[in-house]
């Protein structure tokens, strides 16, 4: 709105100062300022409210050292995390931008999911919640709306470089030809190590007939379902201990700030040789509101935590993250810059698919792990969870720093 407001300024009076408001740089910081204020102050008076409303975590017995007396404690602290993301965006970000639109759309939609999930969870008095199949159906819902947003609608486009003769070629006024083709509408992705670093979903088809090109969105949709539904689910395993997924994810969507900065720059994006996705510059200060957000709840969720995010924050943590690598075309990266979700992920597939392998072959379940998911694994070995969080964070910022070496290293 005050982006709007300044531009109106700025056009019609000669505002002074008013012209820094078309920077995104300047919109980002002012972004996270507000956004650690929010959290930071009313965060507070969040929990406070949650807390006089009996809105409290029941604690199931897994047999943790410090478990029985996080019980009571306010949960649905992903309230501060929405509230804190989408204020400053409705303040800075143009909101006729398709991807701002898109992400306000996914916070939205997956809060209320996560939310309804936590109130059962309180209401019932148990950990049961909303049945996983609610979850899975609000999941996909919002996989086929990012996924056929981003292959049907016209704004959403890509600019590729021109072959070099064609640079080369003087235009008849003297001018020189840009080195970027018109935007054009594309399936093609970022492939990180790979010279090329491109690649095209519709090659999935089109190997069986070039004419098959049009039936792509049969591949990509389903594949962006995909993306939604693992990586929420991710970031909710992940979601255990203390400061580990407000913590974790801060890290993550600061790398993807990065990375949406370059894409949406046509002078640094030419310079490393990435994707130019035009408009996508914007997203950065819809990442930047949601890191201070995240930051600023990490003052009451470090331990020992005033507040967890229950589901409504740790879905909408997910949801939010799929659908900005997504719009970005870093999707592929999500493996290693995510290898916290991934780790976790993968530690409760193991611990279930064996103890079942198991159980039907020896009549006996067995475990690979002490307990799933891997951060309560290590709490079993007596690790204290501020330490096991302190070092999930350090291997994050390593995975994040892998990320951005992808842009060069190919």
């Amino acid at each position: 709105m005050l982006y709007y407001l300044f531009e109106y300024l700025e056009s019609e009076y000669q505002f002074p100062g008013a012209t820094l408001f078309q920077f995104i740089t300047f919109r980002a910081a002012m972004a996270i300022i507000v956004s650690l204020l929010i959290s930071t102050i009313y965060g507070k008076r969040i929990i406070n409210f949650l807390r006089k409303k009996q809105m409290g975590e029941s604690i199931r017995e897994l047999g943790l050292d410090g478990q029985a007396e996080k019980a009571g404690t306010p949960t649905m602290g992903g309230v501060i995390i929405i509230l804190a993301t989408l204020v400053p965006v409705l303040l800075f970000a143009r909101l006729d931008n398709i991807y701002v639109i898109l992400l306000v759309v996914t916070t939205l939609w997956m809060g209320i999911i996560g939310f309804t999930d936590d109130y059962l969870k309180i209401k019932r008095k148990d950990k049961e919640g909303l049945a996983g199949r609610f979850k899975i159906i609000g999941q996909v819902g919002l996989g086929l709306i990012v996924g056929c947003t981003m292959y049907f609608h016209g704004d959403i486009t890509i600019k590729e470089e021109k072959a070099q003769s064609e640079t080369s070629k003087i235009a008849t006024v003297g001018e020189e030809v840009s080195d970027f083709n018109p935007a054009t509408k594309s399936t093609k992705t970022t492939l990180p190590f790979f010279k090329n670093n491109e690649f095209d979903y519709s090659d999935l088809i089109t190997w069986i007939s070039p004419e098959m090109v049009k039936y792509t969105w049969l591949i990509f949709i389903p594949i962006v379902i995909f993306i939604v539904t693992a990586v929420s689910n991710g970031a909710n395993l992940t979601d255990g201990i203390d400061g580990l997924a407000a913590g974790s994810s801060a890290i993550i969507v600061l790398t993807l700030a990065l990375f949406a900065w370059i894409s949406g720059n046509i002078i640094f994006s030419d310079y490393l040789n990435i994707m130019y996705i035009p408009n996508s510059g914007e997203i950065v200060i819809y990442i930047t509101a949601f890191a201070g957000a995240l930051v600023g709840f990490l003052w009451y969720n470090t331990y020992p935590a005033q507040v967890f995010m229950g589901d409504t924050g740790s879905l909408t943590i997910g949801g939010i993250i799929a659908v900005i690598s997504i719009a970005i075309r870093k999707e592929f990266l999500i493996p290693i810059l995510c290898g916290i979700f991934f780790i976790e992920t993968l530690s409760v597939m193991i611990q279930v698919s064996w103890f079942k392998y198991t159980k039907r072959k020896h009549g006996e379940g067995r475990r690979v792990f002490l307990m799933s998911p891997l951060h309560h694994h290590y709490q079993k070995k007596g690790i204290h969870e501020s330490k096991i969080v302190s070092r999930f964070w350090i291997i994050g910022i390593l995975l994040a720093i892998i990320t951005v070496v992808t842009l060069k290293v190919r």
